[in-house]
């Protein structure tokens, strides 16, 4: 696969068309960095949101892992910020307005509203998608239901390669 081929304008549709691309673009691979890497990719080309990328938990940290947008923050320690609390608290979080989210990680200026999901496997936490919107209150229910999705194909397809 070279491209995706997304037809739709609202965002459930986009969706619909993403996940069975997705799907066939990871079979196969077993590595979770390349499988990373290809999924932040086609959420950027799907999206176009201001970052989007995983964060990988290396002992009490997340560390930077594959992802597309500007710079980002390195590491987030343990409950700190949206990503830190998605992994301490093993559940997404939904953050309409960043500023208003305590101890948020300002890592960028531009970043308004931010989606961050779990990734399990053997039900631990091993990772997290991190989304960031320059849009307030952009992420909704729908948005939700299909990153976690997603994050449940690259957890099925991947083994942990780090």
């Amino acid at each position: 696969m070279e491209s995706l081929h997304i037809n739709a304008t609202d965002r459930a549709g986009k969706y619909a068309g993403l996940i069975p691309q997705l799907k066939a673009l990871l079979e196969g691979e077993s590595d979770l960095i390349a499988n990373m890497a290809n999924t932040a990719a086609a959420l950027h080309q799907t999206f176009g949101f201001h970052w989007i990328g995983f964060y990988l938990v290396k002992g009490n940290e997340l560390v930077l892992g594959p992802f597309q947008g500007p710079v980002a923050c390195t590491r987030i320690p343990f409950g700190k910020g949206v990503c830190g609390t998605a992994w301490k608290e093993a559940k997404t979080q939904l953050v309409p307005d960043v500023e208003l989210f305590p101890g948020h990680i300002a890592c960028s200026a531009l970043s308004r509203s931010e989606i961050v999901v779990p990734l399990f496997m053997e039900g631990e936490v091993i990772a997290v998608l991190d989304i960031d919107s320059s849009l307030p209150d952009d992420f909704s229910e729908t948005d939700r239901k299909q990153l976690e999705e997603v994050a449940a194909i690259l957890s099925r397809v991947s083994v942990q390669s780090t």
